[in-house]
């Protein structure tokens, strides 16, 4: 079954469970899912792709990351900690990302391939491995291993 239909069929259970930060955040997927499949051409009951399910999902994740980081630069903890509740629901439906020493080798071997020897293409490489991960990898962790490799 799709990851979005499962989160769909679970909303009865969630509702059930009186768990509110769970289900405010099931109910922005599903919002977000229904706001995807109109925004493709599509009517609120087609199905998206699992691709654009995670995408959607990835784009709420980062939402919350980045309202957290302002709440937090505004000392407003009281408006952080709900987002970072929701956060973690969220992550609880991505897959794990890889880890930097996952993206170390493929970071060498886009580097070797295409031939880049200095910094001067830094955003060409990042972008090449980006895309060899395929989505499994976050671009901060991208970022940090392909700039370790000019040092």
């Amino acid at each position: 079954m799709a990851t979005h239909t499962e989160i769909k069929a679970s909303l009865p259970d969630v509702m059930k469970s009186k768990d509110a930060v769970k289900l405010r955040t099931v109910r922005s997927m599903i919002t977000a899912f229904t706001n995807e499949s109109v925004a493709t051409g599509g009517t609120p009951q087609d199905f998206i792709n699992e691709a654009a399910t995670m995408a959607v999902i990835k784009r709420l994740a980062k939402q919350r990351k980045d309202s957290i980081e302002q709440y937090e630069a505004a000392n407003r903890q009281d408006l952080a900690d709900p987002e970072k509740e929701e956060l973690a629901v969220l992550e609880s439906y991505l897959p794990a990302l890889m880890t930097q020493a996952q993206i170390r080798p493929i970071a060498q071997a886009k580097k070797a391939e295409l031939g880049i020897e200095d910094k001067s293409k830094l955003g060409l490489l990042i972008g090449a491995v980006m895309k060899a991960t395929a989505g499994q990898a976050d671009g901060g962790d991208v970022k940090e291993v392909v700039e370790s490799l000019f040092e």
